[in-house]
């Protein structure tokens, strides 16, 4: 990471604060239908992402691409209505960039969502899993190059990647409201295109309970800028060779949409806590 890395972030950090008068303690990455929680953000500051300066745009559909900043179930929150993939073409940096703006903006704590595919027999579609780990498929990631130790440590420790205070506010969340909320190991797979039989087959013997194409660079971001993360994944249909039909992004969202539902109530109580 070079000082021009550092540089863009602050410029992003100081037009961000220039719009906002409160900082947020909670930050969120929304994945493909989880659109509507922007929706109940109170006195919400809406920010496109092509108008904020330094900031990468989303290209992929369900994704709106806007900041909202606002209050939420009496927290002051910044969500993330749009991420950014590796697939995009975008570089690991890129999809990091906004996690180091949220770091220096203020914010504690980082909750990643997704949707994502189960090779786990055990998970089904429509489950809601907390990520307890990950394996990453992909050779790069959002440390290579240079480190700034402005932004964190050279080498940085995963030992744990997903906070376990917040994961058990999860639970104790879900168990009063009667929702069956699952852990699991992450596949990152690159993508875009969706796995073959054989590389679901592989990655189930790793020790993958899911895949997905997200969530990974931004876990590991936030660990190297200490940010607090926990990461939460909506599984919308069954890996390669586990289920008969073929895949499609459309079925993807569909299933998100429908499954959002309970995951926002999930996420509302957890904030509560």
């Amino acid at each position: 990471m070079n000082t021009n890395y550092y540089d863009k972030i602050f410029e992003t950090v100081h037009y961000i604060q220039s719009k906002i008068d409160k900082v947020p303690e909670i930050a969120m990455v929304l994945g493909s239908g989880l659109g509507e929680l922007t929706e109940r953000v109170n006195n919400p500051i809406v920010m496109d992402y092509k108008d904020i300066v330094n900031f990468p745009q989303s290209t992929i559909k369900g994704h709106k691409g806007q900041l909202v900043i606002g209050e939420y179930c009496d927290k002051q929150v910044l969500m993330m209505n749009g991420r950014f993939h590796y697939y995009e073409g975008y570089s690991m940096k890129d999809i990091a960039f906004p996690i180091y703006v949220m770091k220096f903006l203020g914010v504690k704590k980082l909750i990643i969502t997704n949707s994502c595919g189960a090779i786990n027999p055990e998970i089904q579609p429509g489950d809601l899993v907390l990520i307890d780990d990950f394996i990453s498929l992909v050779s790069d990631n959002p440390l290579f190059g240079i480190n700034d130790d402005r932004l964190g440590p050279r080498f940085v420790d995963m030992t744990q990647p997903y906070s376990q205070e917040i994961k058990d506010k999860f639970h104790s969340a879900a168990k009063s409201l009667n929702i069956n909320l699952r852990e699991g190991v992450y596949g990152f797979f690159q993508g875009p295109y969706y796995e073959t039989r054989a590389e679901i087959r592989a990655f189930g013997q790793m020790g993958c309970d899911l895949i997905g194409m997200s969530s990974v660079p931004e876990t590991i971001a936030a660990n190297h800028c200490g940010l607090e993360v926990a990461a939460i994944s909506c599984v919308t249909n069954m890996a390669t060779g586990l289920q008969d039909k073929k895949h499609s992004h459309e079925h993807v969202v569909e299933v998100a949409n429908r499954v959002s539902k309970t995951l926002i109530l999930l996420i509302e109580k957890m904030i509560s806590l």
